[in-house]
């Protein structure tokens, strides 16, 4: 799922939950909202987010399992190293999930 630049993660993350069937859900701090919490309740989903500071009680988090999120961020930083993924060069969503595939495939080919 593609969105706007300026939008935040957050937008984004309860539709890509409607197509998907996770055991838990791996996020930072941004997903620590209400709403979703709720949501992911609800679907009895495990959360592993770390609570935002302004929350007054923070939630449990499973910090041996966010560390597994590391991986998914050194994978995103390879991928930005590619110019056009960074800048989001391509007009159309096709053309950039075709180049986000392709940078893909060169990554893991290294």
């Amino acid at each position: 799922m593609l969105t706007p630049g300026e939008a935040n993660d957050l937008t984004g993350a309860q539709p890509l939950l409607a197509k998907a069937d996770p055991q838990a859900l791996i996020g930072d701090m941004a997903y620590d909202a209400d709403a979703l919490l709720a949501k992911l309740a609800e679907r009895q989903v495990i959360p592993v987010i770390p609570s935002h500071p302004r929350r007054k009680a923070p939630l449990p988090c499973d910090f041996a399992l966010y560390s597994e999120r590391n991986l998914i961020e050194r994978f995103f930083n390879k991928l930005k190293q590619f110019r056009a993924i960074a800048t989001r060069y391509d007009k159309l969503a096709v053309s950039f999930f075709a180049g986000v595939q392709l940078a893909s495939v060169i990554i893991l080919l290294n």
